[in-house]
């Protein structure tokens, strides 16, 4: 896990990010206290904030009584670590809230908000987890029984040529 110690500009509004040290885990987040409240994680530092029991009391307290300036969410971001285009994703198989990711050196970058409502999505990693097996059930599960279905369908017309195929060469 790399640990940016440098002051890095917010790839939402370009105001500098705040160090804000959490004790708890060791690690200091970039904030953009100055500017549209946005947070970004260093590769892998997002799974010590993603559940609801994890404790994210500093980070609070700094965004606290502040109020941020509005960012257009759709536009492109740049990495503040590596500079890579960063990657529009979903932070669960919900689809409902989209994180900036950077393939690149892995850090993630959430607008205004965003991480208490992914801490509201799932209360557990496992109950995560459970909410993607069930989706991929249901999508590749149905997907499945169709191919099965096609193939019966198709075994069922082999035996049925063959047995054309059968009567033709006694006909004959």
């Amino acid at each position: 896990m790399v640990n940016t110690l440098h002051t890095i500009k917010c790839p939402a509004c370009q105001h500098n990010m705040v160090k804000i040290f959490v004790p708890r885990t060791g690690i200091h987040l970039d904030v953009c206290l100055d500017g549209c409240g946005g947070i970004y994680f260093d590769n892998r530092e997002f799974k010590q904030f993603d559940e609801p029991h994890e404790d994210i009391s500093e980070i609070e307290k700094a965004l606290e009584g502040k109020e941020f300036i509005k960012v257009d969410e759709s536009l492109p971001r740049s990495c503040p670590v590596c500079g890579a285009m960063m990657v529009k994703n979903y932070s669960s198989i919900r689809k409902e809230i989209q994180v900036d990711e950077c393939y690149h050196c892995g850090g993630k970058f959430l607008d205004c908000g965003e991480l208490q409502k992914i801490r509201a999505e799932y209360r557990t990693e496992a109950e995560r987890s459970d909410d993607i097996i069930e989706y991929m059930y249901k999508t590749v599960g149905a997907e499945l029984l169709e191919l099965e279905e096609l193939r019966a369908v198709q075994e069922k017309e082999k035996s049925i040529f063959k047995k054309l195929l059968d009567k033709y060469i006694m006909d004959i």
